[in-house]
């Protein structure tokens, strides 16, 4: 199977010029992706792009990622319907930190003949003046054809600044920088950088007469037409600290099962045989949320590996009943909190605690799971509480500092999902 092949069952290519398909087959390929550090954290909707970089070295090639130190204090106008705000130095270059170790995760850097390559464009931008730079690239393409990309015909009569205009042709000299000095002979990206994209082969073309190729993947949208890559909560961030691995891993378990399919295709490393052997299963009995489960797991343990995918589903279980008071003890803080986002919380004194509370006072007094004492006493009789997972059976048992976890929390629990969270100071 080609590279260009597996971009195809996989949902990932729109477009390409002619010939790509030939020229990566038969050729030494370098091939990049350039993206702006314009947040703090890379977000799954990147992921789908990245994805074509990991395909391309895993078929032997190498993947090259472009960051855009100069091009970030820009701004693209692609996809955008207003202008970007402008960012402070430090601002991008702290982003921009951040979002290298997101790569070194997904592409092998290490080691190989392939290993995978980082770049800066502001290595070069920032030893360029504006007299040089219209001398050298901006006498190569004319107006009419700058006009023509469609992320320009889009902003025109809403307002498109000078800034923005250029961008394009920032994006291009990349293009031709990297083919003259990395020997870079492959540009990929979102169809939405299409117009960007093919102004840098043509810029190339003009002033190497070099033979550079791209493609570009659709954007995605979820079957219900939404923007994928966002939750109700906003963006879907790679950077465990912006969306934890339980949300993140929580994003995919509830993907609809049209989507299913799809999102398999590209989060999973999975031979496209195995996936639709996976979804032959799920439309068997949809309602058991098989395919889903491989996808968050897959998805998961690619961003974030292993062991947060175990804290995870550990997580999960705990969140809907079937976990135990070890499983909980194991979480951290972190991971804690996430799952119990918007659970009724109460405080408590720490004072009051290391003197013993009856279970009765601290159920009718500190929580909103019980109206009254009485309520507490036949919940208890009935066997339907639990302080971090562990039935509680008499009515004068004492809760102390001893419970806590994380010597802050306390976890109450009526029946399977009413759940408050204590928070002891």
């Amino acid at each position: 199977m080609t590279f260009i092949e597996e971009l195809k069952l996989r949902g990932l290519l729109q477009d390409m010029i002619p010939g790509t398909e030939e020229f990566i087959e038969n050729n030494e390929v370098k091939g990049y992706i350039g993206y702006d550090p314009t947040a703090p954290s890379l977000t799954i909707g990147n992921l789908v792009t990245i994805m074509m970089l990991v395909h391309l070295q895993r078929h032997g090639k190498t993947p090259v990622v472009l960051f855009g130190g100069a091009t970030g204090r820009v701004g693209d106008p692609s996809g955008k319907d207003a202008e970007r705000k402008l960012l402070p130095e430090d601002v991008i270059e702290a982003n921009l930190a951040n979002q290298v170790g997101q790569f070194k995760r997904l592409l092998n850097f290490e080691d190989g003949h392939n290993k995978a390559i980082t770049v800066n464009n502001y290595d070069w931008f920032k030893n360029i003046g504006f007299i040089e730079f219209l001398r050298d690239a901006g006498k190569h393409l004319t107006i009419n054809y700058m006009m023509s990309k469609e992320s320009v015909k889009r902003r025109i009569e809403t307002g498109l600044s000078f800034t923005e205009f250029s961008y394009q042709l920032l994006q291009g000299y990349d293009f031709y920088h990297l083919y003259e000095n990395h020997g870079v002979n492959l540009q990929l990206g979102g169809s939405d950088q299409w117009g960007n994209i093919t102004t840098g082969t043509e810029l190339v073309r003009r002033k190497s007469g070099g033979e550079v190729y791209a493609a570009v993947c659709p954007l995605l949208t979820k079957a219900d037409g939404s923007k994928f890559g966002k939750s109700e909560g906003g963006n879907v961030w790679l950077d465990p600290k912006m969306t934890s691995p339980y949300k993140f891993y929580q994003f995919f378990m509830n993907a609809a099962d049209a989507d299913v399919e799809k999102m398999l295709k590209i989060f999973s490393l999975r031979p496209i045989e195995e996936i639709l052997e996976i979804i032959e299963q799920h439309n068997a009995d949809p309602g058991r949320r098989y395919g889903q489960k491989i996808l968050a797991e897959d998805a998961t343990i690619l961003v974030h590996g292993e062991e947060e995918l175990q804290k995870a589903q550990d997580a999960t279980s705990l969140l809907f009943g079937k976990g135990t008071a070890e499983t909980l003890m194991k979480l951290d803080e972190e991971t804690l909190l996430s799952i119990f986002d918007g659970v009724p919380t109460f405080h408590i004194s720490k004072t009051e605690l290391s003197a013993g509370i009856n279970i009765i006072e601290l159920l009718a007094t500190n929580t909103s799971i019980l109206s009254s004492k009485g309520e507490a006493r036949r919940e208890i009789k009935g066997n339907a509480i639990s302080i971090n997972k562990t039935k509680v059976t008499k009515e004068d048992h004492q809760v102390t500092n001893a419970d806590l976890l994380n010597n802050k929390y306390m976890l109450v629990q009526k029946g399977k999902k009413n759940y408050n969270l204590l928070i002891a100071e």
